[in-house]
């Protein structure tokens, strides 16, 4: 089983990695960590350094726990929402999780554009962490 995990370094960070560890162990699964950033004059030196940091502290959390794993920083053109879904049916991942920001009332039902949109577009079942 291969779980993609749609991750940024944010608060919700250490929670989403818990619970993909935790499916990771639970199914005898691999998790993908992904990364995504849209890539061209969006995206700076200082965005890219910041977020091969952040899946470096990533990719340990999950060494650490004995859970496998492969990590990836995709700058592809895309948004983060396209890159998660298209990453997911190209490496036939089973399941996807992502953090989801709690906001306003309309914003609770709206949540982000990026997982609104994987929720919406993914071909495999969404597990969303807030």
């Amino acid at each position: 089983m291969k779980i993609l995990v749609g991750y940024r370094g944010t608060n919700i960070g250490k929670d989403l990695l818990e619970l993909a560890a935790q499916h990771a162990r639970a199914f005898a699964g691999e998790v993908q960590l992904i990364t995504s950033l849209s890539g061209g004059d969006k995206t700076t030196k200082e965005q890219v350094v910041e977020a091969e940091e952040m899946l470096e502290e990533a990719k340990k959390f999950l060494a650490d726990r004995g859970i496998r794993y492969e990590a990836h920083l995709l700058i592809r053109g895309k948004t983060p929402g396209e890159d998660i879904v298209t990453f997911a049916a190209e490496n036939n991942c089973s399941e996807i999780m992502i953090g989801v920001k709690s906001r306003s009332k309309v914003g609770k039902i709206l949540f982000g554009s990026t997982a609104q949109y994987v929720i919406l577009k993914a071909a495999c079942p969404v597990v969303s962490v807030k």
